[in-house]
């Protein structure tokens, strides 16, 4: 244990340099070195400390979000236009402070003000209790967020326990740094409109590992409760929040003088656009916090500060051309193509157009000139047209996929190809889902081999990956014998799969791991399930029209229809369901948390759902069991705070 203790101390202190102060003192190889030995010990002893940097790894696909009441209250702030409603704001402080100094021997001191970025991203609230994280949640009312604990630990520069043993809440912004939002762009078909919609829709995705994906950062910035501790200055919160470890922006400045704060808003205006994350103003706060308490509230917001909007920067300039593209998702997206033209520094050439039903509501057409803009954000908005005495021309919707030729089908707002086995662009994730542990169990397969695979060896539909040999793979950078032969082997043992595995891994729209779970059950061989009709399916619980439709759009695809069958040529053989007639957990909801001794996660979670259980990945109040291992994490306080019954490892055999 105090090895273990010493390993996590260490690491925490390489993150903080590294995530927080951007300053590493250790190389990549020497932290791989300490975490690998962290995470060995940890399964030697099955011991695993909620604090250990090994604890933010997550899988979790979460059912839903669950409502949080925070200890202090979130409030918006007004906001100023211009410097003349600045200065206005200023002349009621003084106002308030000359007043209650007239009547009060506790005199306030002359008005300092703190100067911050206005950061645009999702505002995040950490409740930290015994030095240990314990909760996150979204900002909501304000009153009530939601939790998001599973999500907020995957931003490396949050410290999962700090100094203080006192019980507080911490509030900042959640935000995607500008250069991983291009780098993501550049990586995906499906591009991210803007970095404050990509943190806001991380953070919200109940799919844990999409929120990694994102490489979110965050900035704190204020304490709304705390026990044990009083503050007199907001410098006094901000020097706390980074004595523990939290990460800060490093942007503070202090004023006495409105006008001298004024000037600075104005060197702001330009170097903001220098920075690495999305800000759309700046932040002004009274220094001193009794002056804070005694100015107090309206219904909205604080009168102790407002923040200052920036102006967005905009131009004119034509639509040239539309580009269709299909992503990894299979939706089918519009592509403005620009004349080329300058904001702020930066060269314009294309810009977002979300679909079909958004180019006819801005009323946008090829050859109009419209008008675009960047608030430091790397793709532009249009905002719409602008008057021309030009001809212009309506822009299409393709019928068919531009790649593969596929009839697009409609859902909502958006068009999408469903030939998901067998359309080049949708293949790498495709291949990526088929490998997945939930689909054909396929180890050492990545985003990367996927992509390696489709650009070295012409990999293009997943029945392929049946055809490859060790020869084929020893030809590509970073395979060795020992590699390729395990990723042959792995391919190879595939080939017989559970019907739940194969129809998870056939990448249907809206078909995730419990829905295909329903579906094995329901149809219980392949050759039924091929035969699905949408009045069957819309019968079977938790299957709506929507998935129904994606489902059977699929299935009578004709280019899908040859990709299964080219599975099943390459011997694929799919296993029927046996029933086991025990239901005697039949809709009971579990929760697991902590290492179990006799089971893994999945091989209870297996037992639970084969006796008809449904197992949840949070705690709510309708949960009916919490099963207890050994070092359980936030699940169990939870737990007991809702009187939810908990088991232990013992109590599973009457059970099961």
């Amino acid at each position: 244990m105090d090895r273990m203790e010493e390993l996590i101390k260490k690491l925490e202190e390489y993150n903080y340099h590294y995530y927080v102060l951007d300053d590493p003192i250790v190389s990549d190889k020497e932290y791989d070195k300490l975490y690998d030995e962290l995470v060995k010990l940890e399964n030697e002893t099955g011991t695993h400390l909620p604090y250990s940097p090994t604890q933010r790894v997550g899988d979790a696909v979460l059912d839903k979000f669950v409502k949080h009441t925070h200890l202090g209250r979130l409030w918006s702030l007004d906001k100023a236009q211009s410097f003349d409603a600045l200065r206005d704001w200023r002349e009621k402080n003084l106002r308030f402070i000359e007043g209650y100094n007239e009547t009060h021997s506790d005199k306030l001191p002359k008005p300092e003000y703190i100067l911050e970025y206005k950061f645009d991203g999702l505002t995040i609230n950490l409740t930290y209790d015994e030095g240990i994280l314990k909760m996150g949640a979204t900002r909501g009312t304000g009153e009530v967020g939601e939790e998001i604990y599973e999500q907020v630990l995957t931003i490396k520069s949050i410290p999962l326990r700090v100094k203080y043993k006192g019980k507080f809440e911490v509030q900042g912004e959640g935000l995607m740094p500008l250069s991983k939002l291009k780098e993501y762009n550049e990586n995906n078909e499906v591009q991210l409109k803007n970095a404050r919609n990509a943190a806001a829709g991380a953070l919200r995705n109940l799919d844990v590992k999409e929120t990694e994906k994102r490489h979110l950062i965050t900035y704190l910035y204020n304490i709304a409760y705390i026990e044990g501790k009083e503050f007199q200055t907001q410098e006094e919160i901000v020097a706390f929040i980074k004595d523990n470890a939290l990460p800060v922006s490093k942007y503070h400045k202090k004023f006495s003088n409105m006008e001298d704060l004024l000037k600075e808003i104005e060197v702001q205006k330009e170097e903001r656009l220098k920075q690495d994350f999305l800000t759309d103003g700046m932040v002004i706060k009274i220094n001193d916090v009794k002056t804070q308490k005694l100015m107090g509230y309206t219904n909205k917001f604080p009168r102790f500060a407002i923040a200052y909007k920036f102006e967005a920067l905009e131009t004119s300039t034509r639509i040239i051309g539309v580009e269709w593209n299909v992503g990894r998702s299979a939706k089918v997206t519009p592509t403005a193509l620009l004349e080329p033209v300058d904001i702020g520094g930066v060269t314009i050439k294309r810009a977002t157009l979300n679909n079909l039903d958004d180019i006819k509501r801005k009323k946008l057409h090829l050859n109009e000139r419209v008008l675009i803009r960047r608030s430091n954000d790397v793709i532009p908005e249009i905002m719409g047209p602008l008057k021309t005495d030009e001809e212009v021309y309506d822009i299409e919707q393709p019928k068919y996929c531009p790649y593969c030729h596929s009839k697009l089908y409609k859902e909502g707002v958006h068009y999408f190809c469903p030939n998901t086995l067998g359309c080049k662009p949708q293949l790498v994730k495709t291949i990526v889902h088929f490998a997945s542990k939930e689909a054909m169990n396929i180890d050492g397969f990545s985003e990367k081999t996927a992509e390696l695979f489709l650009e070295k060896l012409n990999i293009d539909q997943v029945s392929m990956l049946y055809d490859l040999k060790e020869e084929d793979l020893l030809k590509l950078d970073g395979f060795k014998e020992k590699k390729a032969s395990n990723i042959i082997s792995s391919i190879q043992n595939s080939k017989t799969v559970e019907l739940k595995n194969f129809i998870y891994a056939l990448s249907i729209a809206n078909v995730g791991v419990k829905t295909s779970r329903d579906l094995a059950e329901h149809y219980k061989t392949i050759d039924n399930f091929l035969n699905a009709s949408f009045d069957d399916l819309v019968a079977i619980e938790d299957v709506g029209d929507i998935t129904a439709n994606e489902i059977v759009s699929f299935l009578t695809d004709e280019t899908s229809k040859k990709s299964i069958q080219s599975l099943f040529d390459h011997g694929i053989k799919v296993l029927d369901v046996e029933d086991s007639g025990d239901k005697s957990l039949e809709g009971l909801k579990f929760v697991l948390t902590g290492t179990l001794e006799n089971y893994t996660r999945d091989e209870l979670k297996n037992i639970l759902e084969n006796k008809g259980a449904k197992v949840q990945g949070s705690v709510s109040s309708k949960t009916d069991y919490v099963v207890v291992g050994e070092n359980p994490g936030s699940k169990f306080d939870k737990a007991k705070t809702l009187n939810i019954k908990i088991l232990h490892e013992n109590d599973l055999k009457e059970l099961i």
